[in-house]
């Protein structure tokens, strides 16, 4: 008997030694056309930019989709793996190496079996999961859903032991914002500094100002998150600085929270700008609503899980802070998302992130016995 999860190890280690960023995927897309072609499996580009979609069984009455997403992080590697990132400062520190991988083996099986199976099948690899334009947005807006009834995915966590998943009905994540400010204000030399207009006075005014709100404006039973990770301005010692530029992030639970939270850090990056004589501008850059898994789909694939890897490997999951694009797509059809244990170590989005391989027994049988149970079409509640 063939084995799936072993031939998904050496893509999954070809991946994570040619880490691509956002788009800009040239060796991760050759590596997924090289295997469709090879499995005989057709697909297209012809969704977003840089996404893959391949079709199982087309024709079939009712359509799963199952996506994968492909992009790394600007990290550099501290893993010591002998297949370590090539690529220096990039690293594939969120998983989605397992996810690709993972996908690939999926669809090999499924399509080993094709001629058993009455459903169509969709092989979804987007790109850009991590950039600030998402790839899956990109793609749905090009009708990905039109054609596809569901769609399934899952991520690595290593809170979860290999065997074991997570899965949740309704909001499984956060709405994921990122603002970007810019504080413009009028050089002058420091011993004139009355002669300025200091836009470092403006970001740190505005920053300090937007964790009052987080404090005092938001209730404390709330989720809410608010990250200043990047602030820049000035050149040297004595000067008044006439430029800052700032980069945050914010997470909420609910859409009316997230928008509150972009009302108020205009109106305070404005007031601000007015009390000191400068000038802002503040940009949008990302934003990610959470995904929503649809109860009937995330009943469907506890049960098929739960017949797999057992009652007590099926837990519940908790409801993150974390950004995922899966959302777009949660956001046009039912669809459901999964955490898959990874084994418990360094988390996501850390140098030295290093998933035990072992993940894939479990994700592939997941995936495949929920095609498998729900071939015939899927009665969703309202």
């Amino acid at each position: 008997m063939f084995d799936y999860a072993a031939y998904a190890v050496p893509l999954r280690r070809e991946l994570h030694q040619y880490p691509e960023i956002g788009f800009d995927l040239p060796r991760t897309l050759a590596l997924v056309r090289r295997e469709l072609e090879a499995m005989g499996i057709p697909y297209t580009e012809e969704f977003g930019r840089s996404g893959i979609v391949a079709t199982i069984n087309e024709g079939k009455p009712f359509t799963i989709g199952i996506r994968a997403d492909m992009d790394a992080l600007p990290i550099t590697e501290a893993t010591g793996l002998p297949f370590s990132s090539l690529i220096e400062g990039q690293m594939h520190a969120c998983g989605h190496d397992v996810h690709t991988a993972q996908l690939l083996a999926v669809g090999r099986k499924l399509n080993d079996m094709r001629d058993q199976l009455r459903c169509c099948v969709k092989l979804i690899f987007t790109p850009a999961e991590e950039y600030l334009t998402a790839g899956a947005r990109l793609m749905v807006e090009d009708g990905l859903m039109e054609n596809i009834d569901c769609a399934v995915a899952c991520h690595v966590d290593s809170t979860l032991p290999v065997g074991a998943i997570a899965i949740r009905e309704g909001g499984i994540n956060a709405n994921s914002m990122g603002i970007e400010i810019e504080f413009f204000g009028q050089t002058a030399h420091a011993h004139s500094q009355q002669k300025g207009v200091d836009a470092i006075r403006m970001g740190v005014q505005a920053w300090t100002a937007m964790e009052l709100m987080l404090a005092r404006e938001i209730d404390s039973r709330a989720a809410a998150v608010l990250n200043v990770g990047s602030f820049h301005g000035g050149n040297t010692n004595n000067i008044v600085c006439d430029y800052v530029k700032m980069f945050l992030t914010t997470r909420t639970h609910s859409d009316e929270l997230t928008d509150f939270m972009e009302r108020r850090i205009r109106e305070i990056c404005e007031g601000t700008a007015q009390m000191c004589g400068g000038e802002t501008k503040v940009t949008v850059t990302k934003l990610l609503p959470y995904v929503i898994n649809h109860p009937t789909m995330t009943k469907a694939l506890a049960r098929s899980a739960a017949s797999v890897l057992g009652e007590d490997n099926v837990r519940e999951q908790y409801r993150s802070m974390g950004g995922e694009d899966f959302a777009f797509l949660s956001r046009k059809k039912p669809c459901a998302m999964f955490r898959l244990g990874v084994g418990h170590g360094p988390g996501v989005h850390n140098d030295k992130f290093n998933p035990d391989e072992g993940c894939f027994e479990t994700g592939i049988a997941v995936f495949t016995q929920f095609v498998l149970d729900h071939q015939d079409g899927i009665r969703f509640e309202e």
